[in-house]
């Protein structure tokens, strides 16, 4: 879904509405994964921090390179969550994460709230027809 977008696709809003556009809601998504992960991990000093739930959605500078980075950044954290579920055994997962409830609970959390946003993600990319009609899975 985002390897293949262009950069002018994940900076494009629609003209009505005040909705954000593709590269604000990775960047909100990925303060949440990240945030998870490093509690998870206990480096809470560097987890990610935000004044309220509306900067989470701020850009870095609007370079390709920054879409490049932030993109990078999102499918590493992905892949490292993936990690800690693989390696997790039963009572890993209803661990107390510092901050946070058990692993189990954050996961469902963070996968419906990632469900939501990534709708929006399908929708905004269908708007602007880079969304392919035919899909193999």
């Amino acid at each position: 879904m985002l390897e293949d977008i262009t950069f002018e696709q994940v900076i494009w809003k629609p003209v009505d509405g005040a909705m954000n556009s593709i590269w604000e809601i990775v960047c909100h998504l990925l303060f949440y994964r990240k945030r998870l992960l490093m509690r998870f991990l206990g480096e809470t000093a560097s987890e990610p921090q935000a004044e309220d739930n509306e900067s989470t959605f701020r850009l870095p500078t609007e370079m390709f390179q920054n879409w490049k980075e932030t993109k990078q950044e999102y499918f590493y954290v992905h892949r490292e969550l993936e990690k800690i579920l693989e390696k997790s055994e039963l009572e890993d997962l209803y661990r107390q994460i510092p901050g946070e409830r058990s692993l189990v609970l954050e996961m469902k959390s963070l996968a419906l709230h990632d469900a939501y946003h990534i709708g929006q993600i399908v929708l905004l990319s269908k708007m602007q027809g880079a969304w392919t009609g035919k899909r193999s899975f």
